[in-house]
């Protein structure tokens, strides 16, 4: 069986609007071990299990830190899930993965594309890593769930980068296309409705419900190499709600990868 490493990533730096996700890996593992639910995802498999090792959260000093820590993870022989963290942690992790997985498909769920070219000066603002992801070549092709957000700027750069975007407004879950490559996930918070997930800092209406996400992963039929759940802001939930969401999202992707 493969291995999977947990990593939480510490860092949001990179945060355009408020600060807050460098808080959020050890309250989403305090929810998924509080005692409150069962280990076990949905389709029957516990996520207590041997070949899942949580390496522990990491203080980030330096932007591509990240890198060099989930390429150490991936150099193990593991499957890598992380848990950010802003958004900006999504580039150094692919850049990561790219030795080992030059042909990458990647699934992100999100309101916001986060295609900027650059945002507020910044190239590796929490608003542009997929924009640095698609010009490296990092991902053979790039889906984008829940985006409600879209501008004339990212319209463009999703053109220009072949991104095949669902948005919210005519949003058919039947559509989402069969991956062929080996998946990454990312999957942003504030993709969920702020009625499922009010803690994030961008809160967007109009959005996606979290039964809606839990099919969306339940019904991928390829092979799961990695993901990142990013952008809870503890500052801003309400009763742990996204704490509880997030660490029953961990549930639901880390049984698709064993």
């Amino acid at each position: 069986m493969k291995k999977i490493s947990i990593q939480g990533i510490k860092f949001d730096e990179k945060s355009s609007y408020q600060k807050g996700p460098k808080l959020a890996p050890p309250l989403i593992r305090e929810a998924l071990n509080c005692g409150s639910a069962n280990m076990y995802a949905e389709n029957l498999v516990s996520i207590e299990n041997s070949a899942i090792d949580d390496k522990g959260d990491f203080d980030i000093a330096e932007y591509f830190d990240i890198e060099r820590i989930t390429k150490k993870h991936l150099n193990s022989g593991a499957k890598v899930l992380t848990l950010g963290g802003d958004h900006s942690i999504t580039f150094p992790i692919i850049k990561a993965h790219n030795e080992k997985y030059p042909k990458l498909d990647i699934l992100h769920i999100d309101a916001h594309c986060d295609l900027y070219d650059n945002f507020e000066g910044d190239k590796y603002s929490h608003a542009c890593p997929f924009a640095r992801i698609m010009e490296n070549g990092f991902a053979v092709k790039l889906v984008q769930v829940g985006i409600r957000t879209l501008n004339t700027h990212q319209a463009q750069q999703a053109d220009k980068f072949n991104v095949e975007i669902h948005q919210m407004k005519d949003l058919d879950l039947s559509q989402i296309p069969k991956f062929k490559n080996p998946l990454y996930i990312s999957l942003d918070m504030d993709g969920f409705d702020p009625a499922f997930a009010p803690g994030v800092s961008h809160h967007e209406p109009g959005g996606l419900t979290s039964r809606e996400v839990i099919n969306l992963i339940q019904n991928i039929d390829s092979e799961i190499i990695g993901a990142d759940i990013v952008e809870y802001n503890p500052n801003r939930d309400f009763q742990n709600m996204t704490a509880f969401l997030a660490a029953k999202m961990m549930k639901e992707i880390l049984s698709k990868m064993l």
